[in-house]
């Protein structure tokens, strides 16, 4: 049994699955597994699997399950202690795992740990530092696009990102995992909302470091990331927001969906965005009986989440969040 299962979701990754695999052949802490669930890839880049000095466990799906469905099948496979997401287009400092195992002694009543995420293109430059759900409905990477400089110390953040994230697979597992209904995006703000729910937090850790390539495999504007971030985005805050705050923030972040339109279709992706939009709210009744078992059992007050959410709309203009110290 290792300490860590490190679980990668490959899909036509091309070379990206390869250095990812590199950079976890030389990380300082050993005492990991690595299993692969690939997707059903068409270009071969699984068998970067094959070629890797590491031991690694292949799981071969027929279909393209998506990134909640495939990391939950492996997260079943994991004999670890606690479960690390890493995305085939992200790579590890050689200390990486080292500063993740260290930070559970620091914070030993914390269940999931974020890393520092800079750009794999230009590395002093933040791809992100933890995720932000913002009382405007919208979701994003903390710090994206500042300078190395102003990455913040460890500090409370309100999701960690699942490019590079770890958390203790027991909690995990009594979260139920990703939903598979979310199939790709925001899957791991509902899974952080979630944990913060049920009474956790999550730790964002400034020196565990990878270098990232934001949507390196599907594409920043993609129709594919437009369509399921989007969409996601308003099944997620339906699914986990309390009545009163949701009551209270539902018709602006309406409003706020209803204008990103304006901007989707300056980049020609108006056709699509309109599709997320219809079905995300024309879809909300699919998560009706899962809003109400989340809502039921949890743990957190409303004022426990009002005071999580990022409320400025300059720090959303700034991809700011807010932050509560640890230190």
């Amino acid at each position: 049994m290792a300490r860590i299962s490190v679980i990668i979701v490959n899909y036509n990754s091309g070379a990206h699955l390869r250095r990812c695999l590199d950079a976890l052949g030389l990380q300082t802490f050993k005492d990991f597994e690595t299993i692969i669930v690939d997707n059903a890839s068409t270009d071969g880049s699984a068998s970067a699997a094959d070629e890797s000095p590491l031991t690694i466990q292949l799981i071969q799906s027929a279909e393209n399950l998506g990134f909640a469905a495939a990391n939950n099948k492996a997260a079943k496979c994991a004999t670890g202690e606690w479960i690390t997401f890493l995305n085939p287009d992200a790579y590890a400092h050689a200390d990486w795992l080292e500063r993740l195992i260290a930070a559970t002694s620091r914070y030993p009543d914390v269940d999931a740990f974020g890393s520092t995420q800079l750009d794999a293109t230009d590395p002093k430059i933040i791809d992100g530092a933890g995720d932000v759900y913002h009382a405007l409905g919208l979701t994003y990477r903390a710090h994206n696009g500042a300078t190395l400089n102003a990455a913040p110390p460890d500090h409370e953040c309100f999701s960690p990102c699942a490019a590079a994230m770890m958390i203790r697979k027991s909690r995990f597992q009594s979260l139920d995992g990703f939903d598979e209904r979310f199939f790709c995006y925001g899957e791991d703000v509902d899974l952080g909302f979630r944990l913060r729910l049920a009474g956790g937090s999550a730790i964002q850790l400034r020196d565990a470091i990878v270098l990232h390539e934001g949507s390196g495999v599907t594409g920043r504007y993609s129709e594919f990331t437009v369509y399921h971030g989007n969409r996601n985005r308003i099944w997620l805050s339906y699914k986990n927001m309390p009545a009163l705050l949701y009551i209270w923030l539902g018709p602006v972040q309406l409003a706020i969906n209803l204008c990103l339109f304006i901007n989707y279709t300056r980049i020609g992706r108006g056709r699509v965005y309109a599709r997320a939009f219809w079905d995300g709210y024309g879809g909300l009744w699919r998560l009706a009986k899962a809003r109400r078992s989340t809502q039921r059992e949890r743990r957190a007050t409303t004022a426990n989440i009002a005071r999580a959410i990022t409320w400025s709309p300059l720090k959303a203009m700034r991809r700011q969040a807010r932050q509560q110290s640890v230190e």
